[in-house]
């Protein structure tokens, strides 16, 4: 079995965890993680296929916010929390209160959804071109 490399505390990067934690499915894993030490891949409950699940769970691993570890057939994710609050200090934190206080993916998904539909602000491409400072 290949094994799996995870980047080091110094190597975490701002932008990457920021993305990382952009995605309402990969938010939910995140909280779900967040609430013991390790889960099977297998007993994470989120509304995607088993391939979608893969994939979003590599993109977590690779910003640095899992560790993943093979225990036979297994695959083994834990939130690497120590080493996020020693890199960006209190981000995580934030970031789970906020969520837990959106009642999950539901209140993420409308909330995201009010912010796109908010009066006053316009997709780029729509409406007349910027105007240019002379």
């Amino acid at each position: 079995m290949r094994t799996l490399s995870h980047p080091e505390t110094t190597q975490l990067a701002l932008p990457a965890v920021l993305h990382a934690l952009s995605d309402p499915v990969r938010l939910e894993i995140v909280r779900a993680l967040s609430h013991g030490d390790e889960v099977s891949c297998g007993h994470l409950s989120v509304p995607v296929s088993k391939s979608t699940l893969t994939h979003h769970l590599k993109v977590l691993r690779d910003a640095g916010l899992t560790r993943t570890r093979c225990e036979g057939v297994q695959r083994l994710v834990s939130l690497r929390r120590e080493d996020l609050d020693i890199r960006f200090p209190g981000l995580l934190a934030c970031v789970l209160a906020h969520f837990e206080g959106d009642t999950g993916v539901a209140g993420f998904k409308a909330s995201l959804a009010a912010t796109r539909s908010s009066p006053g602000r316009r997709p780029l491409g729509v409406g007349s071109a910027p105007s240019r400072l002379v």
